[in-house]
């Protein structure tokens, strides 16, 4: 038997991400440590980059291409259950929407040399950060000469506790950096967030969307070859027995099938 080219390069490409994103990320590990937003590359205007992701399909995460203002068969098939009338089915299309995550360009305090990272986090942290910029006694605090940095405390899950991120921004002005290789570095090297993130084509989620309701069928679609698309948190897979509720089944059948 010839081997799957097709294969073997997915596979290249899904671990070539996995090292991208890697080496790209930045979490705040537990403590206190000092970030500094820098704009962002690709899109000075703008250094927040509004991701959304669908963590309920299996054991993957896909980045939704709404992402990108492009028609999502999940987003699709989410607001099929939420017309049915049926209270659990509105229920199961809320769960599965794409949740947003939002990222942005950072130099870590200590590791300036490492150049710039991504640091994502969610709603909260994010609404604080644009009140603060909004906020005329701060402004831009991505300012390479007249920003400012922030303090980031990290506090892991407890037990019966979720993890929590404070953040503080400091109230002196200072420049992003003083040393000139690490200003041009941050300035014009920057990994784009578009390749860190791959997104998948409606076929790809289509075909993650049909395993995922009917997991003992073949979809004839390799699992290598579809873009894994976040490190986030897994939520949890399918409830037990979804691919046996039959208005469920009939719901993507009359989507996908009209």
């Amino acid at each position: 038997m010839a081997i799957d080219l097709n294969a073997i390069k997915a596979k290249l490409n899904q671990l070539q991400t996995t090292g991208t994103r890697r080496n790209n990320l930045w979490r705040p590990e537990p403590g206190k440590q000092i970030v500094r937003i820098v704009p962002y590359q690709h899109d000075r205007s703008n250094p927040f980059r509004e991701l959304y992701f669908h963590y309920d399909l299996g054991k993957k995460n896909y980045l939704s291409p709404i992402t990108n203002g492009k028609p999502d068969p999940v987003v699709e098939f989410c607001e099929k259950l939420k017309a049915s009338g049926n209270s659990d089915e509105w229920k199961l299309g809320k769960k599965m929407e794409p949740k947003m995550r939002t990222y942005v360009p950072i130099l870590v305090r200590g590791s300036e040399s490492e150049g710039v990272k991504f640091w994502g986090f969610g709603k909260q942290v994010y609404t604080e950060l644009l009140g603060i910029i909004s906020d005329p006694d701060y402004g831009d605090i991505s300012d390479p000469m007249g920003g400012r940095d922030i303090l980031v405390e990290f506090t892991p899950a407890e037990a019966g506790a979720f993890p929590k991120t404070t953040i503080r921004v400091k109230p002196n002005v200072t420049p992003m950096t003083e040393d000139k290789n690490v200003a041009e570095q941050a300035a014009n090297n920057q990994s784009n967030l578009d390749d860190i993130f791959k997104e998948p084509s409606y076929d790809d989620l289509k075909g993650a969307l049909e395993e995922w309701l009917n997991p003992d069928s073949d979809t004839g679609t390799s699992t290598d070859a579809r873009p894994a698309a976040t490190e986030a948190p897994k939520k949890e897979a399918a409830p037990a027995g979804v691919n046996k509720v039959d208005d469920v089944s009939a719901a993507f059948d009359e989507l996908f099938n009209e």
